[in-house]
């Protein structure tokens, strides 16, 4: 059961009773915190929600539910025997706006609406743009969302038919940010409220249940802002002091494209958190963040579990994605392709062994990039 907010970097306590953004000490990320001693196990129900007891929601609404969650795990041979390596893809295409953005969105908006907010406003490089677009219209909440021009235009399309204002901007993610600096809702944006994370942390319970209780030895997870990477690092630590799995954790991997790679690069120089990265630019739009607010606690996650960081290029993930719908009938999205590239350079310095399990995270239907070259 939810108890408390605590801050990512300095620990301070936050009401969760009230609306909160960043940490007012120190202005950093909000983490949930549970009474874990009140934790069940999972109910039965189909979706995220059967992980009620670590949801911060208090009482949630199965009418609002789009059945988001318990994607499948699925076993990818042929191009695992290509790359020497065993792969398995947890693929969130099959959610409800098609990407892995519906799960942060379900509880965020789940929980804004609990808590009395009335309107959100966010930017976005496309998908979770048109998450949180559409479950506001959901909950009858309004909705500003800004995207660079560059964005996909069927996540445009979403959040238009969603009745959310759309602000379409040039540049970055960082530049959409700066597009709402007018507009008075509440900031629903990476990490700059604390329950996104908590709809993306339910992918590390379902990896961890669907594998029987198990952890694999490596999960690799496509990195922008790096909500995902922390949600299913904060799922393990919560499940360990849960004794639901064992001390070890998998090593965590974070995929980067080499256009705009600030965590590889802060993790390569022993860095607590990253520097800006001038010039971003990738065809994988989600990755495309040139410095992520919990860029700290992605560092964090990725030495605490003996994981690494890199970075590959556009080239290399299109003729991926191509290999895999070749090999395995499985279009990804960019972002999940960036992942089997993640494989392949890992494989060849040795860093990954054939029989490690690994699992890699497909974050999107490959049908909402129609027409991509990288």
């Amino acid at each position: 059961m939810l108890s408390h907010l605590e801050c990512a970097r300095c620990g301070r306590e936050h009401d969760a009773n009230a609306v909160q953004n960043l940490c007012h000490s120190c202005a950093s990320p909000l983490l949930a915190r549970y009474d874990l001693l009140r934790v069940a196990r999972p109910t039965s129900e189909n979706s995220l929600w059967r992980y009620r007891d670590v949801l911060p929601v208090f009482n949630p609404d199965p009418a609002f539910s789009l059945g988001e969650g318990m994607t499948p795990l699925v076993p990818l041979r042929r191009i695992g025997a290509a790359l020497d390596a065993n792969i398995i893809m947890k693929d969130e295409s099959l959610v409800p706006t098609g990407s892995f953005k519906a799960r942060g969105a379900a509880v965020g908006v789940a929980k804004a609406k609990e808590l009395g907010i009335k309107g959100i406003k966010m930017p976005t490089n496309g998908n979770a743009g048109a998450a949180w677009a559409l479950y506001a219209a959901r909950a009858g909440l309004r909705s500003v969302i800004a995207m660079p021009q560059d964005a996909p235009l069927i996540t445009r399309e979403e959040v238009a038919a969603s009745g959310a204002e759309l602000r379409i901007v040039p540049g970055t993610i960082a530049d959409a940010a700066k597009a709402l600096a007018d507009v008075d809702l509440f900031d629903a944006s990476t990490l700059r409220e604390p329950y996104r994370i908590e709809g993306k942390k339910t992918m590390g319970y379902e990896i961890v249940e669907q594998l029987g209780w198990r952890v694999p030895d490596v999960i690799v997870y496509p990195t922008g802002g790096g909500v995902g990477l922390i949600g299913i690092y904060k799922a393990l630590q919560e499940m360990r002091e849960l004794g639901w799995i064992s001390e070890k954790l998998p090593r965590l991997v974070a995929v980067q494209a080499t256009g705009c790679a600030p965590i590889v690069r802060a993790f390569v120089e022993g860095a607590e958190e990253s520097t800006f990265w001038e010039g971003a630019h990738t065809g994988a739009f989600g990755i495309n963040v040139p410095k992520p607010l919990g860029d700290f606690i992605i560092l964090e996650a990725l030495r605490q579990t003996n994981g690494t960081a890199v970075a590959v290029t556009d080239e290399q993930i299109e003729a991926d994605r191509a290999e895999c719908a070749r090999l395995e009938g499985v279009f990804l999205c960019p972002e999940g392709a960036a992942t089997l590239s993640a494989v392949r350079e890992l494989r060849k310095d040795g860093w990954l062994q054939p029989t490690d399990e690994v699992v890699v995270l497909n974050t999107g239907a490959g049908i909402k990039y129609p027409g991509i070259r990288l």
